[in-house]
């Protein structure tokens, strides 16, 4: 069975952490327009809130949970994710962050058959000229489809000014069985662009976000998505 994305259920996050910096407990709330996954809507382009609870331990590991309000035309209300990882120094200037993740869905009775896990690992090379990061994430039954998946995820953050950032990236998501999973009802890949702006102001990281994707459709188009975030160290 092929998947339309203009009919039926979006693609999934990963948001999820990286790069923990502090050792310990912290929890992020976040308020957005729109909650976007590599440019595709999971909330029919309606705002939603979203929260995180993070352990950091000081040899670089990490867990947490993260969850949303999604809406996929069903009574499928939230997500709610759980991801276990570590950060790692490779050089002064490279460092890695793998793991797991594992996203779950609920408000429907079929809901829980959305579920699925998800392995990634994200390289950063830091220089003069900002940080660049090479990201990857493959899961072996993508939305309890039974079908593999990844992405892959270039992208480059450089400062305009002190607190004052842009990052630029560019993202493929890619389905191995077209048959099973598709974007559009045909296309069994697709790619992502995006032009961020953050800032951090009275404490709350201000992110202003201008996307596209290749795919054709009302939630998959050009859009503007602004965020803002307050993170609490326990």
């Amino acid at each position: 069975m092929k998947i339309n994305l203009k009919t039926t259920l979006c693609a999934l996050p990963l948001a999820l952490l990286s790069n923990l910096a502090v050792a310990g407990w912290s929890t992020t709330i976040t308020g957005t327009s729109d909650y976007t996954f590599n440019g595709v809507s999971q909330t029919q382009s309606d705002p939603t809130i979203q929260g995180s609870l993070d352990y950091a331990a000081d040899a670089g590991w990490y867990v947490g949970t993260w969850a949303s309000g999604v809406d996929f035309g069903d009574d499928t209300g939230h997500e709610w994710d759980f991801y276990v990882g570590r950060s790692s120094e490779l050089s002064s200037a490279w460092s890695v962050d793998y793991g797991i993740a594992y996203y779950t869905y609920h408000g429907d009775d079929a809901s829980s058959d959305y579920n699925y896990p998800e392995v990634y690992s994200k390289f950063a090379y830091a220089s003069s000229l900002g940080t660049t990061n090479v990201n990857f994430w493959y899961s072996w039954d993508y939305f309890g489809f039974d079908v593999g998946h990844s992405i892959v995820m270039l992208s480059h953050t450089f400062d305009i000014a002190d607190n004052h950032s842009i990052t630029l990236s560019g993202d493929v998501s890619n389905s191995f069985d077209a048959d099973k999973y598709a974007w559009d009802g045909l296309d069994s890949s697709y790619t992502h662009y995006a032009v961020s702006y953050t800032t951090t102001q009275f404490d709350f990281d201000l992110t202003f976000t201008v996307e596209d994707t290749t795919i054709d459709g009302e939630h998959t188009d050009e859009r503007f998505v602004f965020a803002i975030a307050r993170t609490f160290n326990l």
